[in-house]
């Protein structure tokens, strides 16, 4: 898609943008194909301003959304009963405490952004300090994953494809320990 607006950088920057928004809102979904078209699309340093500015922007939209509409959530007891200990300081947090958290489980990779978030708008953090923990965890995660994908680019077809085969490979194996897990508990 970024191919057909090759000769405007504004518009695929604009589109990269709102791709990231409506993923922050979304919570679950992953910005790694957004990163590898902006990459892709537009030189490294500008991909990587660009791709901050979409974090950031969904970052806060997407908190701001949640504590005005799911503040209901903490109501229920699964949502009270955070697995992640992380997860639950934060929930319990404000401060600076929370805001050190923010960017801890910003820069970590495997944990969801969108969980952050929403346990982010429960606590008692304000967006300021929100939106600035959130994008400064989240600026070496973006930096990581974009010099990655340009790497990755720089590969023949048949390592990305092997790449790819082990990635998802690792993935699988990643659910199944997660599975048997829970299940042993």
């Amino acid at each position: 898609m970024f191919d057909l607006f090759a000769p405007y950088p504004i518009i695929i920057s604009l589109i990269s943008i709102l791709l990231n928004i409506i993923i922050a809102i979304a919570g679950i979904l992953p910005s790694t194909f957004v990163t590898i078209g902006t990459v892709s699309a537009l030189n490294l340093n500008f991909a990587i301003i660009i791709l901050i500015i979409g974090e950031a922007a969904g970052a806060i939209i997407s908190f701001t959304l949640y504590r005005k509409g799911l503040q209901k959530l903490s109501a229920f007891p699964r949502f009270n009963k955070l697995e992640n200990r992380y997860l639950s300081k934060l929930k319990e947090s404000d401060g600076a405490h929370a805001f050190f958290i923010v960017i801890f489980l910003r820069v970590l990779p495997f944990v969801p952004s969108g969980i952050v978030t929403l346990t982010a708008a429960i606590s008692k953090l304000k967006v300021l300090p929100f939106s600035i923990a959130s994008t400064a965890g989240k600026i070496p995660a973006i930096m990581i994953e974009a010099y990655s994908v340009v790497y990755f680019l720089t590969l023949g077809v048949e390592w990305q494809i092997l790449v790819g085969v082990v990635i998802l490979f690792i993935y699988l194996i990643y659910l199944t320990f997660k599975k048997s897990f829970r299940k042993s508990r």
